[in-house]
């Protein structure tokens, strides 16, 4: 595996895809996600041009960000629990997954002790999946009108993750459903939608397609992990 030859390759996948749908490729941000990914291979990558890392879990997180060099951007991309949001709120740029009133009071409050704002996505759960975190469509609205209005906390869009299939085609739906979403709530609420976290390695390309201008890529950067 030539972690190097797939991180160019991504890359130009992704300028190809956003010059194809009229965007500019400058305004996507690859998120690079480094689940189990040893440091060593991650300092590497950061050497070229890599700098906004996604974890999943937050002790994980917290043993990179100890030993890796101060300037990464750091995103929280998985299911966050209530015990562990005062630990990373003050180490991660934006966190993906806000699913949940609990977890939205307790990043609020952790917020509003550490002086800071957090930037957050709330998570939506647009395909139903039961095996899945997340808001369901018709839920969003009111949980960000909500939201919006605690302490220490900046709601910056939405964040979505697609069924798997062989197929990225048949989640287009999904991706276009979630960017809709994001347009009537700019428009009812006049809320801040500037990220829309969609897209994976299966995916990302579909959903840059759809509007994407965060992408969560991990496995087509550094191969398949358990």
């Amino acid at each position: 595996m030539n972690v190097l030859d797939n991180l160019n390759r991504v890359r130009r996948q992704i300028a190809a895809t956003a010059l194809r749908a009229g965007r500019d490729p400058a305004q996507v941000k690859l998120v690079a996600v480094t689940k189990t990914v040893p440091v060593e291979i991650i300092r590497e990558m950061l050497t070229l041009g890599l700098d906004s890392l996604g974890e999943n879990r937050a002790q994980e997180l917290l043993s990179k960000y100890k030993e890796l060099p101060p300037g990464v951007e750091w995103h929280f991309i998985g299911r966050l629990q209530t015990n562990k949001v005062k630990k990373i709120i003050d180490k991660v740029s934006l966190i993906h997954s806000l699913d949940r009133w609990s977890l939205a009071l307790e990043i609020s409050r952790a917020a509003c002790e550490k002086g800071l704002t957090a930037r957050v996505l709330v998570q939506v759960n647009a395909s139903g999946e039961k095996t899945k975190s997340g808001l369901h469509l018709q839920e969003v609205e009111e949980f960000v009108t909500e939201a919006s209005r605690l302490p220490g906390l900046e709601i910056c869009g939405l964040m979505t993750i697609a069924p798997w299939t062989e197929n990225p085609e048949d989640v287009r739906p999904v991706f276009r459903q979630v960017r809709d979403l994001s347009l009537r709530l700019q428009h009812n609420l006049k809320a801040r939608m500037d990220c829309l976290s969609m897209g994976m390695s299966g995916d990302y390309e579909v959903a840059l397609e759809e509007g994407a201008n965060v992408l969560r890529i991990g496995t087509a950067i550094f191969g398949r992990r358990v």
